[in-house]
């Protein structure tokens, strides 16, 4: 087989993660196994969505959290423009809702970023021969989600304890400085929860967390 042949046989990737140094890290990691060919990186859901379009790569790997929404709205409007293109969630956060949300959008898979480089590319391969494949520390929590007939957790149910203070304090308009001297916290700690919180609930904004947490008290 000619080294032009083997170049056509490889898996086109997609690397969309809002990290520099996680995509180089990716594209190290993977550029050099010879059945992949990393097509093209991204950092937001627009860059990912229009890549994909351009150059129709055969899997999209994508973290959750991006700077313009999540990598399950890239997944949703991946496949929309894009049916044929397989999408693999490669994020740092087991969680039963995200897991259900990212079947519901349609992923092929969902891993997470603990995995060893030859995992993640014989997930990519398996994922483009059209396997789907779930993380083994998450599956048996799908499979309770699945046989309790798929229905999403409450939301706030994913949240410590600790995360529910703050955001109940953010949902009476505190600062994160004001939360933290309430709960003898850092700043910089308070900012770290918060940014959990926001993936669980799949937001971005301060009063987009504060609105889910007050229509669950209602």
């Amino acid at each position: 087989m000619t080294s032009a042949t083997t170049a056509s046989k490889r898996i086109r990737v997609v690397l969309v993660d809002d990290s520099e140094v996680v995509r180089m890290g990716l594209r190290a990691l993977l550029g050099g196994d010879p059945t992949l060919e990393i097509a093209g990186e991204a950092g937001s859901v627009a860059a990912g969505v229009e890549l994909c379009a351009r150059v129709q790569p055969a899997v999209a790997l994508l973290d959750i959290r991006l700077p313009d929404g999540t990598g399950l709205d890239a997944c949703r409007q991946i496949l929309k423009r894009r049916p044929d293109t397989r999408v693999l969630i490669l994020t740092s956060v087991a969680d039963n809702a995200l897991v259900d949300e990212a079947i519901r959008a349609g992923a092929h898979g969902y891993l997470l970023k603990e995995i060893d480089g030859r995992g993640l590319a014989q997930a990519i391969r398996d994922v483009a021969a059209g396997k789907s494949i779930l993380d083994p520390a998450i599956t048996a929590r799908v499979m309770q989600l699945v046989k309790s007939g798929g229905a999403a957790p409450d939301p706030l149910g994913m949240l410590s304890p600790q995360e529910r203070r703050v955001l109940a304090l953010i949902a009476e308009g505190c600062t994160n400085k004001e939360v933290g001297s309430r709960l003898g916290l850092s700043e910089k700690t308070v900012k770290n929860y918060l940014s959990t919180v926001f993936e669980k609930l799949h937001v971005s904004r301060r009063a987009e967390a504060a609105a889910i947490f007050a229509q669950r008290q209602a």
